[in-house]
């Protein structure tokens, strides 16, 4: 096992990412950002075409979003929600939750993915013990999943069993999510939609129906699932089966919220099966400052605070300066209608994705819902065949596109249980033209590692 270094100094003087291994190369230095592109310390130019890691919605340096977060910077960054409301903390509420709807009433404001997950699960915990059921606790979640990586959110996450911080997590009920791509022997991707939602309500009856607090889902797969999402009745059927048991179904929409689906919650596309409270976070901040949250139902709310009130926070929940970039984000969203670019050129991208395939004989999956996108890489098209587990395809895959101008964000999950994905998320304001540099400079990344590979004999 390769060495880590923890704090050790680089040779420009900063402090080297201690993630990685002792003599890894230097990744370089960002020096700015416009729109769909970023530039190093070098000048050279790159496409980010999966928004960093599925955040960048509007882009980077959106004048609108930084003149909103220098107006408020001059007026006061922080305070503490106990003491003073604020007027952006106030009007993001009003605008998040007209634009989320019905029954989604109350916003709470943190800093992040996993925060908004850790304080969804303990207001979840509230509102069973005001509703005189302090008897649920349990959490049922599905593998593969991602739902952050503090260790009370690790517990959700799909390969948590795998985890070298597992002996320190309180890991949830997990049961299979509905892969739409590669499914058991056995089964298409109805049948197995199916038996997954019957796994759900096996799951609560081998629990203890009354034990059980919620079922949390990511309603399309993120990092952990590249862009894979369930037919319709699934999510019908799921809601039917929370009902049924009193179990509150939250739907994890760190990645998918804020427009990047085409609507502006992904459970707007199946609004038989709306959950009881959802996560957000990455697109509502756009990368420009660190702003995550949940949403409820007053109904909810009321019961918690009849029962004592929900003082779970953290130092900087609902900050002013983070409130009104939000604002300006969702203000952008809407003003440059977004959503339905997103459906517009999401489509676009996939259809000339699907132009790839005949082709390029790794490229075995292309799969998403409005700019929520990926491709998942295969040995076989026809077996479907996983990439062999000893190639590195995420930093090869990385490194190929950087010499092209491209940054992808590439994912394996579980060791490869679940194959290879590469995340194709470009911000929301891509256009057609930006579609198609996008795929140009895609095709000649999987031509050269499908050579590669060739030659290395991992391919027939």
């Amino acid at each position: 096992m390769s060495e880590r270094v923890i704090g050790e100094h680089s040779k420009g003087g900063g402090l080297q990412h201690f993630w990685m291994p002792k003599g890894s190369p230097q990744i370089p230095r960002i020096a700015r950002g416009e729109g769909m592109y970023v530039w190093d310390e070098q000048g050279n130019r790159y496409m980010d075409c999966t928004s960093g890691p599925v955040v960048v919605n509007l882009g980077h340096s959106n004048p609108r979003v930084l003149e909103a977060m220098r107006r408020q910077a001059e007026k006061i960054c922080y305070s503490y929600p106990t003491g003073f409301e604020s007027e952006a903390n106030t009007e993001l509420a009003n605008l998040l939750t007209a634009e989320a709807g019905e029954g989604f009433d109350r916003a709470f404001f943190v800093s992040s993915g996993s925060e908004a997950m850790e304080k969804c699960l303990e207001f979840s915990r509230l509102f069973a013990i005001s509703r005189g059921q302090s008897s649920r606790y349990k959490l049922i979640s599905r593998n593969p999943s991602y739902h952050g990586s503090s260790l009370g959110a690790m517990g959700l996450n799909g390969d948590s069993a795998n985890s070298p911080m597992a002996p320190m997590l309180h890991p949830s009920i997990q049961i299979p999510a509905p892969l739409s791509y590669r499914q058991p022997a056995g089964y298409n991707r109805d049948s197995y939609a199916r038996r997954c939602a019957e796994c759900l309500e096996e799951a609560i009856l081998e629990a203890g129906p009354e034990t059980v607090l919620a079922y949390v889902m990511e309603p399309v797969m993120g990092l952990t699932g590249g862009a894979q999402y369930a037919p319709d009745f699934y999510y019908t059927r799921v809601r039917e089966i929370c009902d049924q048991y009193g179990v509150l179904l939250i739907y994890d929409e760190v990645i998918s919220g804020a427009g990047r689906t085409g609507r502006f919650l992904a459970s707007h596309w199946w609004p038989r099966g709306r959950p009881d409270l959802v996560t957000f976070a990455k697109g509502i901040g756009g990368g420009y400052y660190p702003l995550g949250g949940f949403l409820a139902p007053d109904a909810m709310v009321d019961a918690v605070v009849a029962a004592g009130g929900f003082h779970l926070g953290h130092t900087y929940k609902a900050s002013p300066l983070a409130c009104a970039v939000g604002l300006a984000v969702l203000q952008e969203l809407k003003e440059q209608d977004l959503m339905s670019r997103a459906l517009e050129q999401g489509e676009y991208l996939r259809k000339r994705l699907v132009s790839l395939q005949p082709s390029i004989s790794i490229l075995g999956d292309v799969r998403g819902i409005g700019q929520l996108n990926a491709i998942e890489l295969v040995s076989d098209q026809a077996t479907k065949a996983r990439m062999s587990t000893s190639l590195d395809v995420q930093e090869e895959i990385k490194r190929l596109g950087m010499k092209e101008g491209l940054l992808i964000y590439a994912r394996r999950t579980s060791f490869g249980e679940f194959g290879d994905w590469l995340m194709m998320t470009p911000p929301l304001i891509a256009t057609r033209e930006d579609i198609d540099v996008l795929v140009e400079r895609l095709e000649k990344v999987l031509r050269t590692y499908q050579d590669d590979l060739a030659a290395r004999g991992f391919l027939d």
